[in-house]
């Protein structure tokens, strides 16, 4: 009996003792079964939020971007496919702010340096091609498919990580916006073998084009 209250009074009994293994406790930071913390996401959680987070940024910042590829864009087919594509993407936007709520988080975008890289290499292409020329919508179809495919990529990865993590209704989400990037992809392979792609081989160089430039200014002259 004399141990038993002394061991009661140093609170020593069991684990439920103030000095026991169930301490950590008191600092909320007992370890869970899965390895985790009680203020920590599991790893996969965090991993996918943090994709989360990156295809946000890319989707805002494709958003900015689209209006300048639809000017510079050649033919009015391929000048409307980009403007489908930015009302689509203003879609996956607000698709991707309700999965933040649904997940209980503030959307928040973190630099997505591959979408950084493909938007740059779009703007190189615009630089480097002449306005007005069906090379130039080849350029841009192919700049705007490699998009789409880092597009695909991503939502299709998302997709499978929230059935892994039962998150059935948002991977229903992603999954509608995976289709979209798909049809996106497909329409502008369509426009590219039905049209831009044939009527560019056809144009010749620039030293071509600049000469017959000059020889229908000298001939008007000639007439005038």
């Amino acid at each position: 009996m004399k141990n038993e209250s002394i061991s009661k009074r140093n609170g020593t009994n069991g684990t439920n003792g103030h000095n026991g293994t169930n301490g950590a406790l008191k600092n909320g930071t007992a370890d869970k079964k899965d390895g985790t913390k009680n203020n920590e996401l599991p790893m996969l959680d965090k991993f996918f939020m943090d994709m989360l987070k990156d295809i946000y940024w890319a989707e805002k910042h494709l958003v900015e971007t689209l209006p300048g590829m639809q000017r510079a864009a050649t033919t009015d087919e391929l000048q409307e496919a980009f403007e489908d594509h930015l009302l689509a993407t203003q879609k996956h936007v607000s698709r991707l702010e309700k999965i933040f709520r649904k997940l209980g988080k503030e959307a928040q975008a973190k630099k997505c340096e591959a979408m950084a890289g493909l938007v740059e290499e779009a703007k190189s292409i615009i630089k480097e091609t002449k306005d007005g020329t069906m090379t130039r919508d080849v350029a841009l179809i192919i700049a705007a498919q490699k998009i789409e495919h880092y597009e695909i990529a991503t939502y299709g990865s998302m997709v499978q990580l929230a059935r892994t993590m039962d998150k059935e209704d948002i991977a229903t989400i992603l999954e509608q916006t995976l289709w979209e990037e798909e049809d996106t992809d497909q329409h502008l392979t369509q426009i590219a073998e039905s049209s831009v792609n044939p009527k560019a081989d056809l144009e010749g160089t620039e030293e071509e084009e600049n000469g017959q430039e000059t020889t229908m200014s000298s001939s008007a002259a000639a007439m005038s």
